[in-house]
């Protein structure tokens, strides 16, 4: 078992985000699925160095500032390591999107259709506290690729506890 570093990003504009359709490589663990930006830490790279590199290259746009929003763990998310992803929300930056990466294709998809995209069950359920001004940290728990449920904690402010929350997959 090993640990995996990543970040994920949400780029927004005018009430719609940047999905990548990951359809790039065959052996894809995500393959058919839409996630947002982001990947794995390389080594010595900090949170936001993480973010700014992975948006440029799966998008080519550059990051100008990004929001933290959250924590997810995932553990033995593959099978075999825990991952643990830092979550942004990014409304500025510069740039075009490119229309696609060697890990899929770029989509700017209304908000209000988020939902309807075939995502991993879980990203239906953390969506949403992208838009709430509490900070959060959740496990999202899978098991052979089947999702089995969450526990969450959101913190507001000075880091004070703002609630919890756990659930079961339906």
């Amino acid at each position: 078992m090993g640990l995996r570093l990543a970040t994920l990003a949400y780029v927004r504009r005018d009430g719609r985000t940047l999905m990548l359709h990951r359809s790039g490589r065959p052996d894809d663990y995500h393959r058919g699925r839409y996630n947002g930006l982001g990947g794995k830490f390389e080594p010595g790279e900090s949170p936001e160095a993480c973010l700014a590199r992975e948006v440029r290259e799966e998008s080519g746009l550059v990051v100008e500032e990004a929001r933290l929003k959250g924590f997810l763990t995932f553990p033995m998310f593959d099978g075999k390591d825990d991952w643990y992803a830092f979550v942004y929300v990014v409304e500025r930056f510069s740039g075009e999107p490119v229309a696609s990466s060697p890990e899929g294709t770029l989509h700017w998809v209304p908000d209000e259709d988020l939902p309807d995209l075939p995502l991993w069950p879980g990203d239906r359920v953390f969506l949403p506290w992208l838009d709430q001004p509490t900070l959060f940290s959740a496990t999202l728990r899978y098991e052979a690729g089947a999702y089995l449920g969450y526990e969450v904690v959101f913190y507001g402010e000075r880091g004070a506890v703002a609630g919890r929350e756990r659930g079961e997959a339906p």
